[in-house]
């Protein structure tokens, strides 16, 4: 049985719903039930479920306000995921923990790999990689999922962020010089599952513990995925705004963003035998799905 934490987010979402579509045993938490800043929850969930999985999807993941929002970032991202792990530890269960591109400044100019240093920009980033080393840290059944720029037809995303403007706007300006893969919540939540059946398969090895890359194949900027956005979009009778392109200087934000935070996926693939789609594959169900649940009334 696998306990999936963070179950009202995009990923959480996503596992649920493949979950119940395949038949697998699962229970589903999330705040307030569930909260990483209210430690005795987790004991109370972990007693409740005795699960032989725990898969954290759950985090503290707005990006600017982590810059003044500190303590709950920290408690969402690095001390509340070490006490799950802790627990999982103690069971000697397996722990699949999501984490981020937001971990690498962006300026290595290729795509990294998992043995490049990590060096966040800001507390958000920093909080996931405090998050990744102690977990590491104790030693027991980890593994730790890197991925980035997540998309999903539920939850707050920037698909519905672009589309919900499009709404409003004839013209939209959109950031052209960072570059990353998008990466579907439920190509991300099948590869998560399939890294569940092979540890199945298998039991524990001692190289599936540590940090892996997981996105969507492929890559393109901010500009680019909204071109992309708004071209599915368009095809389901979406009136699509012209889309300019600009830098990031144009527009600041409290935290520096990565302007090249591409993920090198190989060991994903050679350790789990575990790739996900490249990102366009995804992009027409998802907006297909959004337009449906944001149509004006």
């Amino acid at each position: 049985m696998i306990l999936i934490t963070g179950a009202s987010g995009q990923l959480g979402n996503a596992l649920v719903t493949l979950c119940q579509a395949r038949g697998i045993a699962f229970q589903a938490v999330a705040r307030p039930n569930f909260d990483f800043e209210k430690p005795e929850t987790l004991s109370a969930c972990m007693a409740a479920a005795k699960p032989d999985f725990v898969i954290n999807a759950a985090a503290y993941t707005a990006v600017d306000k982590a810059e003044t929002d500190q303590a709950a970032a920290r408690a969402g991202n690095h001390t509340g995921p070490l006490a799950l792990a802790r627990q999982c530890s103690q069971r000697d269960i397996p722990f699949i923990h999501v984490s981020t591109d937001y971990v690498f400044d962006g300026d290595k100019g290729a795509p990294y790999v998992e043995t490049d240093r990590p060096h966040p920009t800001g507390v958000y980033g920093a909080t996931k990689r405090d998050g990744e080393d102690a977990i590491l840290s104790l030693g027991g059944k980890a593994v730790i999922l890197r991925t980035a720029w997540v998309y999903a037809a539920h939850g707050k995303n920037f698909a519905r962020t672009m589309l919900a403007a499009g709404r409003r706007m004839p013209v939209l300006r959109v950031v052209a010089d960072q570059r990353g893969t998008p990466t579907a919540a439920p190509d991300l939540a099948a590869a998560i599952l399939a890294i569940v059946g092979k540890i199945e398969a298998t039991g524990w090895r001692p190289d599936y513990r540590g940090v892996f890359h997981a996105t969507g194949a492929g890559e393109t900027t901010w500009h680019g995925f909204a071109a992309a956005i708004f071209e599915e979009a368009a095809k389901l009778g979406y009136k699509a705004p012209a889309v300019q392109p600009i830098s990031t200087a144009e527009w600041p934000t409290p935290t520096r963003r990565p302007p090249d935070s591409r993920l090198n996926c190989t060991k994903l693939a050679q350790v789990f035998g575990v790739t996900l789609p490249e990102w366009r594959a995804s992009l027409p169900g998802i907006v297909a799905g959004l337009l449906a649940l944001d149509a004006p009334s």
